[in-house]
């Protein structure tokens, strides 16, 4: 049976809105699940895979570049083919890439199956909250999608959880079967309940080029840099592969620029206040994304902790994300964003300084612990301010596109951190291994992402002035997301331009 598409839309509380939810919610959840139990079982992964510390950057990048080169492409490719077909497919390609990764016989298939995983991640992500917006009635689109929220958020909680448990009890290949049953039914929901929609209205061809070039930028920089802490900076390999990433990139700005459909507008960051809050995305998420992977790589093989306790052990972040993000939104609407944003990655910084302590023998609640809540009410502060001002700072028809923008700016900045960071940090071949070794590397990666996370709130404080104050102020449909690894996609139809 094939839903059909409702002529005003779905009312909120129904027993077939609880049904799209479901849906919707299982195959986000999914892929944020997925997130979360990859990094606690890195360790095991990298010891069962004979994988250095370039390995363990690829199983986690492998899956960002592709989610960030191909995430606002999706978007448009969503709106042509149907939104409903283009989130179906997107979980089955995520599905059969986890498997690919579940049976893995070496470091080089887990990789391939991660950047699969990818493709799928990117293809379901911008899916959900399109089919949300298309599916609901007008009036009912917040409470969907702030139900959403809060359904997806959940998976980022008990990741941890589940999967520390399955990889001290059975093994880490668990993790990647899991996504099996999960993909099944969310795929029998969809089909039976979720309505197809797409934009009729929609011209203009794909931007394929734009997202050739990305893809190859992205990877080549990638690439380079996680080669050169094997290799050097001078090594051919490594200065070709940063050449032609650099290279690329140039060439995308270009083409975005003469494309009469770009996928990234480049007018769009015409706006001070918009491109002010995607600098700050880049410092806060780049070093987020690099401290929560070597965090619980560091608690596992240097203070002996199980992959259930490292996993654990941020839980105390995403439970006060939750639980506080709400007020924090509603707090810089009264105040305005830029003093939030500017004290927040400063909360930030202060929580990686506090992570500087953590050293073998040390106990959690007095080192770790204490710098998990600094840096989670560093989120706090930070998150709802900056998706409510880059949704502020554009007009309205052009929420989805800008929302987009920053959610690939959030995964692009993740995925260069990740490869810079632990390079520039003398964190390179076996020594993640070493404690004595890794302890070194981890105190320097620290550093850096503190003063990453505190550019950010010099960037915020210049560019956030109230002169630059927008006058409309967004839906309060975003702030209860855990962001852990990004920031929200908008709720409208599409995550790109057309």
């Amino acid at each position: 049976m094939v839903a059909a598409e409702p002529e005003d839309g779905i009312a909120f509380g129904t027993a077939r809105a609880r049904w799209v939810l479901a849906a919707t919610a299982l195959g986000t959840g999914m892929a944020f699940l997925d997130g979360t139990v990859v990094n606690v079982a890195l360790p095991k992964i990298g010891g069962d895979l004979d994988a250095d510390i370039a390995g363990l950057q690829w199983i986690v990048n492998g899956y960002m570049l592709m989610l960030s080169s191909l995430i606002l492409l999706s978007g448009s490719l969503g709106d042509r083919l149907g939104r409903r077909r283009t989130f179906v497919a997107g979980v089955i390609w995520f599905a059969l890439a986890s498997l690919i990764c579940a049976v893995a016989p070496n470091l080089e298939v887990m990789i391939a199956g991660r950047i699969l995983q990818g493709i799928g991640g990117a293809l379901l992500t911008p899916g959900s909250l399109a089919i949300l917006q298309t599916s609901f009635q007008p009036s009912d689109r917040a409470k969907a999608v702030g139900a959403w929220s809060g359904l997806a958020s959940v998976s980022a909680a008990i990741g941890p959880f589940i999967g520390g448990y399955l990889v001290d009890t059975g093994s880490w290949r668990l993790i990647f079967l899991l996504n099996l049953p999960l993909a099944l039914a969310t795929v029998l929901i969809t089909m039976r309940h979720v309505p197809e929609s797409r934009d009729e209205t929609a011209t203009g061809k794909l931007d394929l080029a734009g997202a050739a070039l990305a893809t190859i930028g992205l990877a080549g920089l990638t690439f380079g840099l996680i080669s050169a802490g094997d290799r050097s900076f001078g090594d051919p390999v490594v200065i070709s592969a940063l050449v032609i990433g650099a290279l690329a990139l140039a060439s995308f700005v270009e083409v975005e620029r003469r494309s009469s459909h770009p996928m990234l507008p480049p007018g769009i960051f015409g706006n001070i206040r918009f491109t002010g809050a995607n600098l700050v995305t880049v410092a806060v998420y780049g070093s987020l994304g690099t401290a929560t992977f070597l965090l619980v790589v560091y608690l596992q093989t240097a203070l002996g902790y199980s992959a259930l306790e490292a996993g654990a052990s941020l839980l105390p972040m995403t439970l006060l994300m939750l639980g506080l993000s709400t007020y924090a939104g509603g707090l810089s609407e009264r105040i305005g964003a830029r003093i939030p944003m500017t004290v927040g990655p400063l909360l930030m910084a202060g929580g990686f300084l506090l992570m500087m302590r953590v050293m073998p023998g040390v106990d959690y609640l007095t080192t770790v612990l204490p710098s998990v809540i600094v840096l989670g009410l560093g989120l706090v502060a930070t998150v709802a301010p900056l998706t409510s001002t880059v949704l502020s700072s554009v007009e309205d028809h052009h929420a989805g596109i800008a929302s987009g923008v920053n959610n690939a700016v959030a995964r692009t900045s993740q995925l260069m951190a990740v490869a810079a960071i632990p390079l520039a940090a003398g964190i390179t071949g076996d020594s993640y291994r070493d404690p004595v070794a890794f302890d070194e590397g981890f105190q320097m990666a620290m550093w850096i992402s503190a003063a990453l996370a505190a550019a950010g709130a010099m960037v915020a404080w210049v560019t956030l002035a109230e002169r630059h104050a927008p006058t409309r102020v967004p839906e309060k449909v975003y702030h209860r997301h855990c962001a852990l690894d990004s920031p929200p996609l908008a709720n409208s139809p599409s995550t790109t331009s057309r």
